[in-house]
């Protein structure tokens, strides 16, 4: 058999061995960077290996134990030890009229919360952005960050005592109206505007950092010369600020979508109770239930594995409309 030469003489084989070497040379060279960079700048690197080990232990290393989703899981056998039954216990779960309700009021106050309380960090940092008089603004940055470093349970009791319905402002105010008191956090048609609420209130200041930081880096000319056009302070909010941050805002949207089904676990067990269940119960308090309260660590892996799948396929899926579509994603 004779090989293809080319104008120059060259054979195919020679060629692939050319390109091997080639390729074997950029390897070297690449590796020779890398152990120039880890002698050079050793010292950064033994500070972040602390990081490193952290990552490695709490979050890598409990990945082993996944593995009990499939396996009929005991305790005294082990993770090594339990017998595999595939995916038994996912069957069980979507059979399981408890997991499905709460799947569905994970989605929907995920969709609610998402809907309501995205937007509100950004016109938190457009109306801050706003706010010529410094003492002012300085101060009202002060107080609408306040509630994300209080306790979730000193939020929880804040709301507890608000929507009381012996000494609540809430029913007190309604009182003046001549209006029934009412126990809010008793009635499930209530427990989800509430908790989106207090969620809303806790969060949004703090959140508008992110947003005010990109505000901030938007040039100065750009509004100098909207100025000079006569144009309004509505108008280049609207036509420069808005624009300007719009990567972040598709960015920070992006990992919102990933985060869908991880509601605010803390504040769910601190608010809800048995009469709440039928709207306040979601995927994390019933894996709660199912493994720490009710011992069963084989079925509340498998309701975790597919809360992850879920976050997985969400975040990929808005990265890649994202992508398409704005050119603006996270990788």
């Amino acid at each position: 058999m004779t090989d293809t030469t080319d104008i120059e003489g060259t054979t195919t084989e020679e060629l692939v061995i050319e390109a091997r070497e080639a390729q074997r040379s950029r390897r070297r060279k690449r590796i020779e960077i890398i152990g120039d960079h880890l002698r050079r700048e050793w010292q950064l690197y033994v500070l972040l290996l602390p990081t490193i080990i952290w990552l490695l232990v709490f979050l890598y290393k409990p990945m082993y134990g996944l593995q009990i989703a499939f396996k009929d899981y005991s305790v005294f056998r082990g993770v090594a030890g339990s017998p595999w039954i595939g995916f038994e216990h996912f069957e069980t779960l979507f059979n399981n009229d408890q997991f499905l309700r709460a799947l569905r009021n994970t989605i929907y106050i995920s969709f609610m919360s998402l809907l309501f309380g995205f937007p509100m960090p950004i016109l938190l940092a457009l109306m801050f952005n706003e706010i010529l008089h410094q003492t002012f603004k300085k101060t009202a940055q002060t107080i609408v960050y306040l509630p994300h470093f209080i306790s979730s349970v000193i939020i929880a009791g804040i709301v507890i005592t608000a929507f009381s319905p012996s000494a609540g402002i809430v029913n007190t105010i309604m009182g003046w109206f001549g209006l029934d008191s009412i126990y809010f956090l008793t009635k499930p048609e209530w427990f989800r505007p509430i908790f989106v609420g207090t969620t809303i209130w806790q969060e949004s200041g703090f959140q508008s950092i992110v947003y005010l930081a990109a505000i901030a880096g938007v040039s100065p000319t750009l509004y100098e010369s909207a100025v000079v056009d006569g144009a309004s302070r509505w108008q280049m909010m609207w036509k420069i600020t808005l624009p300007s941050i719009l990567p972040t805002i598709i960015i920070m949207l992006i990992i919102r979508i990933g985060n869908m089904l991880e509601v605010s676990f803390e504040m769910i067990i601190l608010l809800y109770q048995p009469a709440t269940y039928e709207t306040a119960d979601v995927v994390n308090t019933f894996i709660y239930r199912q493994g720490l309260q009710g011992g069963q660590y084989d079925l509340a892996a498998a309701a975790g594995l597919f809360n992850a799948v879920v976050a997985f396929v969400l975040v990929m899926s808005a990265n890649s409309i994202s992508k398409r579509y704005s050119r603006t994603s996270l990788w």
